[in-house]
């Protein structure tokens, strides 16, 4: 029997339009079911190993490294998923380098935030005004995650790898405190220190008193470190910077206790002996006239500027009175009553 063009089957029609309806049905639930686990995965806190995990994410590294970093360092998932979140939300390509800590609590939307503004997890480290730069190279080797690139290195090629060769360290860091992302290297905090400290002694010389004796910035540096280790009340700083311009404008030795210390290095114990103010040396100030060849430890800010604005007085003289203020006097006969009666206790 022919059958004419254009029959259809309406039992069977029937049939494949049910199955059909019924496999997008199950494909839209699946799709929904999908999304909504997804959904409900980026707003879970994420599983950590330990209270807070921490990664450091170097320049370049691709999403799926960090995310595979992540799981390394703690994170209880998969690194497939970190990856897909990342690609999917379109941001990958601004998670920028750093060091990353993460706690409890913390969900997958909120870590990609975190990486997306660079809010990184800092540490710091403190150098104090006074410090020599062997000080700040042990306070460097103790500093929490910082790479000790210049552990190996003397003094002389630490100034090389700064680009300064053949400069002296000693005073030419700014004390202050400097926060830096952990696994950044020491040479960097020193290059930041270094040009903290250029700056501010430019900024002083740049301010600095017509009339000073001083010949440049390295000597008004040499004076405020010495002003630095001489003062005990930060009121008397401006004064006895002005004693020692006094003695550079009349070429009389500074005769100053500190640049003696420093000269002997290690080797000083804590007690100053006759000796060693006769002992001669470059940096002894009561057997050579002018300043020492370089700081001898690093000046603030506030040593800086009363070196090159020193408070005008006619002294010549100081000595502690043995609660950080000082006496001071413009001739010797004052003078050593002022030592009878604060150091060797002689008098009223």
């Amino acid at each position: 029997m022919a059958i004419r063009a254009g029959f259809r089957d309406p039992g069977r029609a029937m049939t494949v339009r049910r199955v059909l309806l019924t496999l997008l049905v199950l494909v839209l639930l699946a799709a929904g079911t999908a999304t909504g686990a997804a959904w409900w995965w980026l707003h879970q806190p994420l599983t950590l190993a330990t209270d807070t995990v921490e990664t450091s994410i170097e320049f370049g590294t691709a999403p799926r490294d960090i995310a595979q970093q992540w799981v390394q360092a703690g994170v209880q998932a998969s690194p497939l998923w970190l990856y897909e979140w990342f690609r999917w939300s379109g941001e990958s390509r601004k998670i920028r380098a750093g060091s990353y800590e993460i706690g409890r609590g913390t969900t997958p939307i909120a870590l990609l935030r975190k990486m997306v503004r660079g809010d990184e997890t800092l540490a710091v480290v403190r150098f104090v005004e006074g410090w020599t730069f062997r000080q700040m190279r042990a306070e460097l080797a103790r500093a929490e995650a910082l790479k000790p690139t210049t552990a190996a290195l003397t003094d002389a090629q630490i100034m090389e790898a700064l680009g300064v060769p053949g400069l002296d360290p000693e005073g030419r860091f700014h004390p202050d405190t400097y926060a830096y992302s952990k696994g950044s290297t020491d040479l960097a905090v020193l290059r930041r220190a270094y040009r903290a400290m250029q700056q501010r002694l430019d900024a002083a010389w740049a301010g600095r008193d017509p009339d000073t004796p001083l010949k440049g910035p390295n000597e008004a540096l040499i004076l405020a470190s010495i002003v630095e280790k001489e003062t005990g009340l930060p009121s008397d700083r401006g004064r006895i910077a002005g004693v020692f311009i006094n003695r550079l404008r009349i070429g009389m030795p500074l005769q100053t206790d500190p640049t003696v210390i420093y000269g002997l290095g290690p080797a000083f114990d804590g007690n100053l002996r006759k000796r060693d103010l006769l002992a001669d040396g470059p940096y002894n100030t009561y057997t050579r006239a002018g300043l020492p060849p370089t700081p001898i430890s690093m000046p603030g800010k506030l040593a800086l500027m009363a070196a090159v604005h020193p408070d005008p007085t006619k002294a010549l003289y100081f000595v502690s009175r043995g609660d950080g203020s000082s006496e001071f006097s413009e001739n010797l006969a004052d003078h050593n009553r002022a030592v009878n009666r604060y150091q060797r206790k002689l008098g009223p």
